[in-house]
């Protein structure tokens, strides 16, 4: 079978271990701290709790996804070793990156026709992205062809459910995601909205939860109502967090005690610096198998 890498970008929010140990290629996107631009390199130029808590303290943010130049640069060392090329791409409802990739593939395919170029848009965010690439590597680890893996990606990738939940509205208002008006009344009364990507990649709002405990098991109880199988979902489990690895964990031992048959346990990881710029502090992500998403 001919070679191929499956490849992604920072977004996916893994750390490099992780990437490494699956034989995942990554590719970063930026960000800015008070109009300094860093790679987001999971990490490395800016450790995550110094990120938020800078953020907290008033620096603003903004990210910047590759160009189609940095894809081309990106791409070229594989294709040059004679290996194709999965990719997976932030979804296009939240990033432009998409294009981007697509454009390079364009290019690549003229200079390297003899290769495979897939750039599929995963429709996903965060530890979700993190989660596609993964079973992409099962399904490559299996002995699946490039053309059957992107196919298989094509076909599922609907069913990677996302659902976010944040308990502090601030950074959700000052992106306009939330009124001021909202935001102001939501944070007198303690609201949590429960968020979820819908069928387009989308982040669409769902519910409006009252407390920190109760948005807590309002995830919970959204798991079990779309996992694959419910109870008995035997497939693997993300969390991600932005500085609340408390509420990340009190989540996972829920999920842990809920479904037995779970494969492996919840994996915490932090949300990182570009889709972090975007939420701030206090946001949970948690990301499974399930059935289709809805708009």
């Amino acid at each position: 079978m001919q070679p191929y890498i499956i490849s992604t970008c920072s977004t996916a929010d893994r750390t490099e271990e992780q990437f490494r140990q699956r034989d995942i290629e990554y590719l970063c996107f930026h960000f800015s701290l008070n109009g300094k631009e860093y790679l987001d390199d999971l990490g490395k130029s800016v450790p995550f709790d110094q990120f938020y808590q800078r953020m907290v303290d008033g620096e603003m943010t903004k990210t910047s996804q590759p160009n189609t130049e940095q894809y081309i640069e990106f791409f070229t060392p594989f294709l040059e070793q004679g290996k194709d090329i999965l990719h997976l791409c932030l979804s296009s409802g939240i990033s432009g990156a998409n294009n981007s990739a697509q454009v390079a593939k364009d290019i690549l395919q003229e200079q390297f026709p003899d290769r495979k170029i897939y750039i599929i848009d995963s429709l996903s965010a965060s530890a979700g992205l993190g989660l596609f690439a993964d079973k992409l590597a099962d399904l490559r680890d299996e002995g699946y062809s490039i053309d059957d893996a992107a196919k298989w990606a094509l076909e599922h990738r609907g069913e990677l459910q996302h659902w976010f939940f944040t308990t502090d509205l601030t950074f959700f208002i000052r992106g306009g995601r939330v009124s001021k008006t909202s935001g102001f009344v939501g944070k007198l009364l303690g609201i949590c909205p429960l968020l979820n990507v819908n069928s387009e990649g989308k982040l669409i709002p769902r519910k409006k939860i009252r407390g920190k405990n109760k948005v807590i098991h309002e995830t919970l109880d959204t798991m079990i109502a779309n996992a694959q199988g419910g109870t008995d979902y035997s497939g693997k489990c993300y969390i991600s967090n932005s500085a609340c690895y408390e509420d990340a964990r009190k989540l996972a031992d829920l999920i842990e005690q809920t479904f037995p048959k779970l494969n492996g346990k919840v994996e915490i990881t932090t949300i990182g610096t570009t889709i972090g710029s975007h939420t701030g502090p206090g946001t949970v992500a948690l990301f499974f198998w399930g059935g289709q998403r809805e708009i």
